[in-house]
């Protein structure tokens, strides 16, 4: 199967999100710009993609004209091993946007973003365990996701 790789569209600012995105996740870079042309509809000359590689993920950016605006019916997930990786995700792309209800949040470009523990794979697969339905029922309680009340929640239905 061919690589999947997002494009979001964020209107007249591509280049701003792009060094926003790049000062978020480690390890990463540039790969490649294109440029409007004199056939527009952009400014010949001035952004109209950029191409990132996240820490490893495609990522590409289009610079609209203002056409389109993000939406949250489409979001990008960061699964986190720790606690330290949601808060410092969070933190920074929550900066100047909205958060939302169970781990959700939409950036100061408009982009939605999932910050979310990798545990919750497994975990949320079996809507029927005690386990799941605790952990479920904690997260529904946050915005920013608190490993330690979901452990807490899962432990109790352990103990049960």
């Amino acid at each position: 199967m061919p690589e999947l790789v997002p494009n979001v569209w964020i209107n007249h600012m591509a280049e701003e999100a792009a060094h926003f995105y790049l000062s978020v996740f480690p390890d990463s870079r540039i790969v490649r710009v294109g440029r409007y042309s004199e056939l527009g509809p952009g400014e010949p000359g001035s952004v109209a993609w950029i191409e990132l590689d996240l820490g490893g993920t495609s990522l590409v950016i289009i610079n609209g004209q203002g056409e389109f605006e993000p939406t949250p019916g489409v979001s990008l997930l960061i699964p986190c091993e720790t606690q330290e990786e949601i808060d410092h995700y969070w933190s920074k792309l929550a900066e100047g946007g909205q958060e939302m209800q169970c781990g959700w949040l939409t950036d100061r470009f408009g982009v939605t973003w999932q910050v979310a523990p990798r545990m919750f794979d497994d975990l949320m697969a079996d809507p029927h365990s005690p386990a799941s339905q605790r952990a479920w029922a904690a997260m529904m309680q946050m915005t920013k996701i608190d490993i330690a009340t979901i452990q807490r929640a899962i432990d109790d239905a352990d103990e049960a």
